[in-house]
């Protein structure tokens, strides 16, 4: 079995950042809801030192999703091909735009995906930026608590709406190429 560098960076981007982001939004979720029952007072604290350290896990992997898919993912899709390249495997944006049936996973998918994204690391950076500055406070000011709820899930929305549009797209145009890496060897019979 082996992959290409770019469909590494494009598994990292997805599957890597994108699945330990919905770890870190479980955490801060659970988090969250325990701010707002009735537990007692040495858990509170406890509880907003995991709710911080969840929240900013949540930013950072928005963070890293959303830039290395802008910065490292992207321009592959929308590479150029040579003049007369009949094969356009490796040239995802122009293989989606050559066929009617796949034309709009470009044109609505992929240019409605690039602007959602960025809402994941704003909204969840907000939220992670009030839990440090109020702390344990946050059980006193339900607004704002339910505030940096909202964030919480407007973010995980956004990342949900972005992550499935993404897999979906490179269901049907894969970032491939780059130099090939093996993983796992078969054994010659």
């Amino acid at each position: 079995m082996e992959f290409t560098t770019r469909g590494l960076w494009t598994m990292l981007h997805g599957m890597g950042f994108g699945a330990l982001y919905l770890l870190a939004f479980s955490g801060a979720l659970i988090e969250l809801y325990r701010a707002k029952s009735g537990d007692t007072l040495r858990q509170e604290s406890h509880n907003s030192v995991f709710l911080r350290y969840y929240l900013a896990a949540m930013a950072a992997l928005a963070w890293l999703a959303v830039l290395s898919g802008a910065y490292i993912v992207y321009p592959w899709y929308r590479a150029a091909a040579p003049a007369g390249t009949a094969n356009l495997a490796a040239f995802p944006q122009l293989l989606l735009k050559s066929s009617p049936s796949t034309a709009r996973w470009h044109s609505l998918g992929m240019e409605w995906k690039e602007y959602v994204a960025w809402i994941a690391p704003i909204s969840s950076t907000m939220a992670a930026a009030i839990a440090w500055r109020y702390g344990s406070d946050l059980r006193s000011f339900p607004p704002l608590r339910a505030a940096v709820f909202n964030f919480v899930v407007i973010s995980f929305l956004a990342a949900a709406l972005a992550g499935f549009t993404g897999a979906m797209l490179n269901k049907h145009a894969p970032v491939e190429g780059g130099r090939t890496v093996p993983v796992l060897r078969g054994d010659a019979r």
